[in-house]
């Protein structure tokens, strides 16, 4: 299955820069670059020692291509477990083309996606869960997502998966050795031991699943449903946590017709907010249909945010809001239902006594003015770090 071929590409991002990075993996690679690299200590590459760097000049033919840096790694102490070259040149496009059409010619063969990473797994260099984190961590956009993949990269549960396998293939030997011995009333295995050998496993394998779900959520962004009734404050709310006018603001019933996502990172957590259409019957063929994905969005969210307006939380009003948030918890009793009391900056704070007794109790905030949003990010945070969310 491993390819005997040396294979290069560019391990920097293309474009300009001040340095870019040509890798090359192979039983020939560091054969491959010789001939045409000139250190400035004289010293032929290929008699060069393993993790080593030299400066010298790259050639084709005659004609001087660049001044580079050369990093020699030998089999295996390599990422791939191969020979690994890399030429650290100027960072202009025209020099990478140069380099790597040049060594092409020379009998390179261009890498395809992931194919360093492939060989290290072929070569037994990292374990299945190791690779695919390597494209996790170079994908991670936030502390969290980068924590998680920097810690599956270094073994993660692989050791423990590990560990837990030889301890299982003793018991299965003792057991079969006490199966030749059936005759003889022996044990061989230590039945308490292998009660709780299985346990260990079962809960390792739940840890597993968990942090499955729970990885999946925080790589691509918490997904946070902003829902309530029209004109309650859902876009201005969206607006004050992008810190931008992402959402179009208006007195008028309705204005938000369609969902609208955008992402921000709350101390290294990625929440990716949805701001719906507010929820109320209409005759309106468009606003119908934004509604109607609304009810999509608060049922594809791990959080919802359900926003009412202080300025009608008074007598019967109160009494809804009460039996609305009730349906809502009782409808997704597996997601966090987040109940905000918006536009608090326009009521009297003796008017939030009856609203608190009866609403279990909400967050009460000013999307207007930002009183609040410290606290729901707060909030937020706290169902990552409780395992709310990994529970659910």
């Amino acid at each position: 299955m491993i390819e005997k071929d040396t294979i290069i590409a560019l391990a920097t991002p293309p474009g300009s820069g001040a340095i870019a990075v040509i890798r090359l993996s192979g039983q020939d690679a560091i054969d491959k670059v010789t001939p045409h690299f000139k250190a400035k200590s004289r010293k032929e590459l290929k008699e060069c020692e393993s993790h080593t760097v030299h400066l010298g000049n790259l050639y084709k033919g005659e004609r001087l291509l660049d001044e580079v840096l050369v990093s020699i790694f030998r089999a295996p102490r390599s990422y791939t477990g191969e020979n690994v070259v890399e030429i650290s040149c100027h960072g202009s496009p025209y020099i990478q083309q140069e380099i790597l059409q040049f060594l092409l010619t020379s009998g390179c063969r261009m890498a395809q996606p992931g194919e360093f990473t492939l060989r290290a797994f072929l070569n037994g260099k990292m374990d299945l869960s190791q690779a695919e984190a390597v494209a996790d961590l170079i994908a991670s956009e936030n502390q969290a997502s980068h924590q998680i993949a920097l810690q599956q990269m270094r073994g993660g549960y692989s050791s423990e998966i590990a560990e837990l396998r030889e301890q299982l293939i003793h018991f299965a030997s003792m057991i079969t050795l006490e199966l030749d011995f059936s005759g003889e009333d022996v044990e061989f295995a230590d039945r308490k031991a292998f009660r709780d050998l299985l346990e260990k496993i079962s809960k390792l394998l739940k840890k597993l699943i968990d942090s499955f779900a729970m990885g999946n959520v925080i790589k691509k962004g918490v997904p946070v449903a902003i829902a309530g009734q029209p004109n309650v404050g859902k876009s201005t709310l969206l607006n004050a946590l992008l810190k931008e006018e992402k959402a179009i603001v208006s007195d008028i019933a309705g204005t938000t017709r369609d969902a609208i996502e955008d992402e921000i990172t709350i101390k290294g957590i990625g929440f990716r907010f949805i701001d719906t259409a507010g929820i109320r019957k209409t005759k309106d063929t468009i606003e119908h249909i934004g509604i109607q994905r609304t009810f999509e969005k608060m049922e594809q969210a791990r959080i919802l945010i359900y926003i009412m307006d202080a300025m009608g939380m008074q007598g019967e009003y109160l009494k809804k809001a009460h039996q609305e948030t009730n349906r809502l918890r009782s409808k997704y009793p597996e997601k966090p239902v987040l109940l905000l009391v918006n536009k608090t900056d326009l009521i009297a704070a003796e008017h939030r006594k009856p609203i608190e007794k009866t609403l279990e109790p909400p967050l009460f905030i000013s999307a207007k003015t930002g009183e609040g949003l410290e606290a729901l990010q707060d909030e937020l945070l706290s169902f990552i770090n409780t395992g709310i969310l990994q529970e659910n």
